[in-house]
């Protein structure tokens, strides 16, 4: 079957894409900060206990990332003048509140990301799906003052009916499609949708878990890319995302590479250092309305 949730759109066929005081590349960090079940599997370091329950291992592996890893992270962004768009299981907002502070007095955005990484959607029924996006919605409004604008599924799962229903719960964009450089609208049975670029290559868990790529291989990715993209930008805005996780980059002989990277995008002009709702509503803005109009 096909999909059809947008038409197929050729980035060269597009109308030039502005971003903010010229610049030619948005750059949004997204830290994944995530909550797994002690009784349940979840991403691993070691396939041989996966099997295990529980398998403290990998738990404990994974854990390291919330009780360690994000503080690293938290002070080489700040460094850096990034803030993070943190897609967050809901379940960290009570187990977890120091993050939630920290975060807080960063000014980091808040996305969904499910209740924890230990559930997915698929297979769910329409209404057991809504009652769970609405709970995600309410838990991190109650703990941050804010509803969440975006979403991104817990490894990027979705339902055939996902798309509607956070469109109609209140959300603005989602992160689940991995298939662009720029913003898109997708098409929703009710209000508005819009798709984020969200990178699933400069990504620690395929570069490291995947792909087998040491730290500074990972760095390397990242600055190539951005080179790349910043080239790409002075014809048409591009959005680049570097989508991390505090048990991969929090470690110390990974977050070294973090460092180096942020230092080499940051130090260049024409960078638009961003959040995906602030990507968002400018493209909303200054993109799909002008489109409209003409």
């Amino acid at each position: 079957m096909n999909h059809s949730r947008f038409d197929y759109s050729p980035l060269v066929d597009r109308k030039p894409y502005h971003l903010p005081n010229g610049a030619r590349v948005a750059l949004w960090v997204i830290p994944n900060i995530e909550h797994f079940h002690f009784d349940m599997g979840g991403t691993p370091i070691v396939s041989t206990t996966t099997g295990l329950v529980p398998d403290v291992l990998n738990y404990s592996w994974r854990d390291y990332g919330n009780r360690v890893g994000v503080w690293r992270m938290m002070d080489i962004m700040e460094k850096y003048g990034v803030k993070g768009s943190a897609t967050l299981n809901s379940e960290v907002c009570e187990l977890y509140p120091q993050i939630m502070e920290a975060g807080m007095k960063l000014e980091w955005e808040w996305l969904g990301h499910g209740q924890t990484n230990s559930r997915f959607v698929v297979g769910m029924e329409e209404e057991e799906e809504r009652a769970i996006i609405r709970d995600v919605r309410d838990t991190i409004m109650k703990a941050t003052g804010k509803a969440p604008k975006g979403w991104l599924g817990p490894a990027l799962s979705e339902t055939f009916n996902t798309p509607d229903l956070l469109a109609e719960e209140g959300f603005e964009y989602v992160a689940d499609w991995v298939n662009d450089d720029q913003p898109y609208p997708m098409k929703v049975r009710n209000n508005s949708l819009c798709s984020i670029p969200y990178s699933i290559e400069i990504n620690d868990i395929t570069a490291f878990l995947g792909l087998h790529r040491s730290s500074e291989e990972f760095a390397q990715m990242i600055i190539d890319q951005f080179d790349v993209l910043y080239e790409d930008g002075a014809s048409t805005g591009r959005v680049m995302s570097i989508c991390l996780h505090p048990f991969l980059i929090g470690h110390p002989h990974r977050s070294k590479y973090l460092d180096k990277a942020l230092k080499h995008i940051t130090s260049r002009e024409d960078v638009w250092i961003a959040t995906g709702g602030e990507i968002i509503e400018h493209y909303k803005e200054s993109y799909l309305k002008q489109s409209v109009s003409k």
